[in-house]
C-alpha cells in the first residue's frame, strides 16, 4: 500500500495552539509527525503524558502494518529508542496473532538492554506491580523478545546487565528462547545463572582508577592522563563515549598526539556514518569544550565541524541556479529542552538543521523569524559555530511566531525563491492581530510573484496541526531530527510522498 493520506483525505480547518487557523492531519501523518519529534518530555505546549496519550489514540486509528514500519523507521533511521519500543508495545496490545508483530518488536531492539526496557513499558502501560507484573504477556510480543535474544553476544548481554526493575533473566523465563547451539544454551544459563562475565570496559577501567588512592593530587591526575591515553592508543572508547568524554580527555591534558588521534576518530566520515549520532550530538559536543582554556580545544571543535558536515554529504539538488531561503523558528515555544536530560531545544535542533542545509546551497538566503524577520547570512565553511551565533542573537527579533513576516519580506521586495524553508514548531500566529498569516502570505506571493515556488516546513515539535492546506500550493511538511529528515526531502524532489521510506521498509 501507499500512504499518500493528503491526497486521499482532505484536511479539517482548526486551532493551533495559539488559536490561529490551522489544519489537522490524518493519524497516520499526526502519529509520523508526534513519533520522529518526540523526545517524551514535556513541550511548550503539550506535556508528556499528554503527547503519550495522544500518540497511544493515534496507534489505534492506524493500519497495524503502518504502526509496525513506523517502530522500526524511528530505531533504526531515525535512532530513537523509547518510542520505537511503545509503539511496539500499544500495537501488540491492540491486535491478536498477527505474525508482523514480533518481526517488527525483533527488528527495534538493537540493544540487549532494549529486551528488558520494553518489558518495562508493556508493564508500565498495564499498570502491573507484584510479581505478577508481566503476567499475560502478548504471544507475539514474547516471540520478538525471544528472537531478539540471538541477535547479542556474552559481551552485549553483560554490559547491559543491569539491576533494574525487570532483568535479563526475567525477560529469559518469560520468553523461553530455544538455544540454537550448546555455546547459545551455556549463555542462556550465564543469563538464568547471573553469571556473565564482567566486561572490562572503559567505564570499568576508570572507575577502578578512581577507587584507588594516591600519594597526592598530581599522582591522581597523572593516573588518569595516563589512562585516558592508554583507553586512546587501545581504542576502546567507542564513537558516543568520546563525544561525551571530550571535556575530561581535555581537562586531562592527554598529549598533542593523542589529541591528534582523538580528531581524526571524530572526523572519520566512516566512523561518523557508522556511530549513527543525531546532528544535534555534535552541538552539545562542541557547547562542552566551546570555553575551555585548553590549547587542544581549537582543534577538536574543527574536528568537530568536520564530523557534522558528514551529514550533509547526501544533501542533493541545491545548485546555484536553484535559489533557497531557509528560516529558523526562535520564538518563545522553541526554546523548550527536547528532554529532561539535555540542554538542547528545539530551537538548537532548527538551526543546526538549516545550518545543515545551507552548507549544501549554492544560492541561499538565511534568518531568523519571532515578532520579526530578520535575515542574516553566514559562511557556509561551519555549520556549529553558525548556530552558537545564531544563539547569541535570537532576542533581535522577539518571541511571537509570525511566520509570514518571511514570506512577506519576498513579496515586499519582489523576490523570487524556488525553495521556502521554515525550521519550526508550527504554531505560527499573528501576534499584531490584522488579517495577516502564513496561508495568505504564500498564497500572495505564488500568485504575485513566484509562481513555481515550494513551501517546505520542517516541523520539529509535532503537535498534530499545520498552518495552512498542504494539498495545494505547492506546501510540504518534513518532520524530525535527523539528518535523515534530508533523505525525505529528496524523495519528495523525486515525486514520492513524504513518509514513502516508511512504506518501504519491508518487515
Amino acid at each position: 500500500m501507499r500512504f499518500n493520506f493528503f491526497k486521499t483525505n482532505p484536511q479539517v480547518q482548526t486551532k493551533n495552539h495559539e488559536g490561529a487557523v490551522a489544519f489537522s492531519m490524518t493519524p497516520e501523518m499526526e502519529l509520523y509527525n508526534a513519533v520522529v519529534t518526540t523526545g517524551l518530555n514535556d513541550a511548550m505546549y503539550e506535556s508528556q503524558d499528554v503527547r503519550l496519550a495522544r500518540i497511544i489514540t493515534l496507534i489505534q486509528k492506524c493500519n497495524v502494518a503502518f504502526v509496525i514500519k513506523l517502530a522500526i523507521y524511528a530505531r533504526t533511521k531515525m535512532h530513537m529508542r523509547t518510542i520505537s519500543q511503545v509503539l511496539m508495545v500499544e500495537v501488540a496490545k491492540m491486535t491478536s496473532g498477527n505474525a508482523l508483530v514480533q518481526k517488527g518488536v525483533t527488528g527495534v531492539i538493537q540493544r540487549a538492554d532494549e529486551i528488558t526496557e520494553i518489558l518495562a513499558y508493556y508493564q508500565m502501560s498495564n499498570t502491573r506491580n507484584g510479581v505478577k507484573k508481566l503476567n499475560k504477556l502478548s504471544k507475539q510480543l514474547q516471540k520478538g523478545i525471544a528472537n531478539a535474544f540471538y541477535k547479542f553476544d556474552e559481551y552485549q548481554f553483560a554490559k547491559y546487565n543491569r539491576d533494574t526493575d525487570v532483568k535479563l533473566r526475567d525477560a529469559l523465563f518469560l520468553t523461553h528462547p530455544k538455544a540454537l547451539n550448546e555455546a547459545q544454551q551455556l549463555l542462556f544459563k550465564k543469563i538464568a545463572d547471573n553469571t556473565l562475565a564482567t566486561p572490562y570496559t572503559w567505564e570499568v577501567e576508570l572507575s577502578v582508577l578512581g577507587q584507588q588512592k594516591f600519594e597526592n593530587e598530581a599522582a591522581k591526575t597523572a593516573a588518569f592522563k595516563a589512562k585516558w591515553e592508554e583507553l586512546i592508543d587501545a581504542n576502546k572508547l567507542g564513537y558516543m563515549a568520546t563525544l561525551r568524554n571530550l571535556r575530561n580527555i581535555i581537562t586531562a591534558n592527554v598529549s598533542n598526539i593523542h589529541i591528534q588521534k582523538i580528531c581524526a576518530y571524530l572526523s572519520n566520515e566512516n566512523a561518523v556514518v557508522n556511530s549513527k549520532q543525531l546532528p544535534f550530538r555534535f552541538l552539545a559536543a562542541y557547547r562542552e569544550i566551546t570555553h575551555m582554556d585548553q590549547y587542544a580545544v581549537t582543534n577538536v571543535k574543527d574536528a568537530l565541524e568536520a564530523a557534522v558536515k558528514c551529514a550533509a554529504k547526501n544533501i542533493s539538488g541545491f545548485d546555484a541556479n536553484t535559489r533557497v531561503l531557509l528560516a529558523c523558528d526562535v520564538s518563545g515555544s522553541m526554546q523548550k529542552t527536547i528532554s529532561a536530560k539535555s540542554k538542547i531545544m528545539y530551537y538548537d535542533i532548527g538551526l543546526i538543521l538549516a545550518m545543515l542545509m545551507q552548507s549544501k546551497c549554492d544560492n541561499v538566503v538565511t534568518g531568523m523569524f519571532g515578532d520579526t524577520w530578520k535575515v542574516i547570512n553566514m559562511s557556509r565553511m561551519s555549520i556549529l559555530a553558525n548556530v552558537e551565533a545564531y544563539y547569541k542573537r535570537e532576542g533581535e527579533v522577539g518571541y511571537a511566531t509570525n511566520g509570514y513576516k518571511v514570506i512577506d519580506y519576498l513579496i515586499n521586495n519582489n523576490i523570487v525563491m524556488d525553495k521556502v524553508m521554515m525550521f519550526t514548531d508550527l504554531q505560527m500566529w499573528d501576534n499584531t492581530n490584522t488579517s495577516s498569516g502564513i496561508a495568505k502570505s504564500w498564497y500572495t506571493y505564488k500568485n504575485k510573484v513566484a509562481p513555481k515556488a515550494k513551501l517546505y516546513l520542517f516541523d520539529l515539535a509535532g503537535y498534530g496541526n499545520v498552518p495552512l492546506r498542504m494539498e495545494k500550493g505547492n506546501v510540504f511538511l518534513i518532520a524530525g531530527w535527523s539528518d535523515k529528515i534530508f533523505e525525505v526531502l529528496q524523495g519528495i524532489e523525486n515525486g514520492q510522498n513524504n513518509i514513502a521510506q516508511i512504506d518501504n521498509i519491508v518487515i
